[in-house]
């Protein structure tokens, strides 16, 4: 797992008031593959493997909104991402506990976004 200094500089002076819960999410997301990868691209930190992956949305500010932005294509059979646009999705995490009880399933969803790239 590999995290990109640039993202935690981003994340450390930003100071959102869910930065451990940001925080959080982002292990899980980098542990779910060792070929996923960050950076910050729309003023946001973005997980990318072959394409953009997911992009945290800075401005929500009583969870945690992870935007899948080619959600829908994504085989979520978890139910995690929500929303029924052309293309996008969101998983919305409401505090620690809710992160970990969503963990297996966010990791799902990487996973099947990595066998769909090939």
């Amino acid at each position: 797992m590999k995290f990109n200094p640039e993202v935690d500089t981003f994340l450390k002076k930003k100071a959102h008031p869910l930065t451990a819960e940001i925080q959080r999410v982002r292990e899980i997301v980098m542990e779910a593959d060792d070929r996923v990868e960050e950076t910050i691209k729309w003023s946001s930190p973005t997980f990318m493997y072959k394409g953009n992956i997911a992009s945290f949305f800075m401005n929500a500010k009583k969870n945690v909104s992870l935007l899948f932005h080619k959600g829908a294509t994504i085989n979520d059979k978890s139910g995690l991402l929500e929303g029924d646009g052309k293309e996008a999705r969101t998983a919305r995490f409401y505090g620690m506990d809710d992160i970990e009880k969503k963990k297996d399933d966010l990791q799902a969803v990487i996973r099947e976004w990595i066998k769909m790239q090939g």
